[in-house]
């Protein structure tokens, strides 16, 4: 069933501005905060709202099995073979796709896709571009067999292994051409209509989006995914936690996402609602910059930070169920993740690194956001810290200005959150474990940490084609960066999340375009 102009009209002012006795039985209700959403084009939205939509808009070629995300399974291909080169592959399209609009899926589709992630060149286009293409060289790249076969290729020296992780990111979802090219303006490839609009083959299409408001789907019944058991999804605008959980108590939401420590401790007691921490692709971690001083140098200081760092005291007792131990650059979940958590929170072993290494009266500055949890962390360890002999001054600042501080390497230390950008174990590898020395995106390089044997290994894990042989790289590395970096790895975050008892099929994985909203029913 189509909604009509006037019954997303009556939704949207219904939900969008009041609360009603419960939600329709066809319609699920979602309260959070989206006023982070800048577009829902795929080509440009790496916000978190925009990222947890796209999964329910668009497909790619091959997608994360939702049940084994580490499992690539076909999507909008039936299967794909890599070139005898390893530079190459060729995709096979499954029979009888169609967009929402009715539109065939082809491989000119695929082809217009991934060309304009290119040639638009938006945040999340990095993604694609490391595969050595640019403005220049991209339709060399990407080539029509027939109706029914495209080839894709590319020049960097990496893996098909990752070029398909690489093509299962949001960044690569297929959009109709034909829909999308009749709303472009000004060679904008549909850029700002897509904003506000969708054009894929997911289980849901956007028919209303009011920024800052509401975002309205329907069911898209002729998906390839198959047809969603609820005819709408309403995502509504909830900056407050504390109303989040109001509105899930009283039944006027389904689910409540991003609550916070308090609110999701009272919902667990609840016996018509079932509370969820889903682990997310998000670690917290201690970083030196290890030309801020000879101390901030030594990989002795390293070492006793380790023991300095009460990974369980903030995990359990001071931020309870918001975050989980995490030792490694790998979150737990992603491929390749170790689950090594060595260290303790152990002061007199800290103390016993720091006299043999004749490093007395040790004192650093650490920059932190003034928000929480930042704040909290950073001064649980100035606390912890001090009890090893480490003077910790804290000094807090808006995200920005930390941020500034850190990229110029104007900073001591800094406590910060690192979120995978793609579900591949190089996302991580390439940021801990790779220096170029030509760039300042890397945490290596804003530790002024020169590793040129990392880089090498780093790169060699991302070329490994030999599936058994990459993951064994990727332990070695965590394994290298574990035992001594200039970072402390500590924390893997949690959303907090919370749904109605009566609903069935919701699924929510590691990373944020990993929100599966199909197969709920109520």
């Amino acid at each position: 069933m189509k909604l009509t102009a006037p019954s997303v009209l009556a939704l949207v002012l219904t939900y969008a501005f009041a609360a009603s006795a419960a939600t329709p039985t066809d319609t699920l209700v979602i309260a959070q905060s989206i006023d982070d959403a800048s577009s829902f084009d795929p080509a440009e939205g790496f916000e978190l709202t925009s990222m947890q939509a796209f999964t329910n808009l668009y497909q790619r070629l091959v997608q994360s099995d939702p049940a084994d995300p580490v499992k690539l399974q076909p999507t909008l291909a039936s299967s794909w073979q890599p070139g005898s080169d390893n530079r190459s592959m060729i995709f096979t399209l499954r029979d009888g796709t169609t967009f929402a609009s009715g539109n065939p899926v082809r491989p000119e589709d695929v082809i217009f896709s991934l060309s304009r992630v290119i040639e638009l060149n938006l945040d999340p286009s990095f993604i694609l571009t490391q595969l050595g293409w640019n403005k220049d060289n991209i339709d060399s790249h990407l080539k029509k067999i027939d109706d029914k076969h495209l080839q894709i290729s590319w020049d960097a020296g990496v893996s098909p292994a990752y070029v398909l992780n690489l093509l299962a990111a949001p960044v690569a979802s297929v959009v109709d051409e034909k829909t999308v090219q009749a709303h472009a303006q000004a060679g904008d490839f549909g850029n700002k209509w897509l904003k506000l609009h969708s054009a894929g083959s997911g289980p849901y299409q956007i028919r209303k989006y009011i920024p800052h408001e509401v975002v309205l789907m329907s069911a898209n019944p002729s998906s390839p995914a198959g047809a969603p058991v609820l005819k709408n999804l309403l995502i509504k605008n909830v900056p407050d936690a504390a109303t989040r959980r109001l509105l899930l108590e009283q039944g006027d939401a389904d689910i409540v996402r991003n609550l916070g420590v308090d609110q999701f401790s009272a919902l667990q007691h609840k016996n018509n609602i079932t509370t969820l921490g889903v682990p997310m692709a998000s670690l917290y971690y201690l970083q030196f910059n290890t030309e801020a001083s000879p101390a901030l140098k030594n990989p002795a200081l390293w070492q006793a930070a380790r023991y300095l760092f009460d990974y369980k005291g903030i995990a359990d007792d001071l931020l309870k169920g918001q975050f989980q131990v995490n030792q490694t650059f790998l979150p737990q979940g992603f491929p390749g993740a170790l689950k090594d958590n060595p260290f303790t929170y152990d002061p007199e072993k800290a103390k016993a690194i720091l006299k043999k290494a004749g490093l007395n009266n040790v004192s650093f500055t650490l920059s932190v956001s003034n928000q929480p949890p930042y704040l909290d962390i950073a001064q649980a360890l100035q606390a912890s810290f001090a009890k090893g002999g480490v003077k910790v001054d804290v000094l807090p600042g808006i995200s920005s200005e930390v941020a500034t501080r850190v990229k110029s390497h104007q900073y001591q230390a800094t406590l910060n959150a690192w979120g995978a950008d793609y579900f591949d174990p190089n996302t991580n590898a390439s940021a801990f474990a790779y220096n170029p020395e030509n760039g300042n995106t890397t945490l290596a390089m804003r530790s002024n940490w020169h590793i040129p044997h990392l880089n090498k290994q780093t790169l060699a894990a991302s070329a490994e084609t030999d599936p058994a042989r990459r993951v064994a790289l990727y332990h070695q590395l965590q394994r290298e960066i574990l035992q001594q970096s200039p970072y402390v790895i500590g924390l893997q975050a949690r959303n907090l999340v919370a749904l109605r008892a009566n609903l069935k099929g919701y699924q929510q994985g590691i990373n944020p375009d990993m929100v599966y909203y199909s197969k709920v029913s109520k």
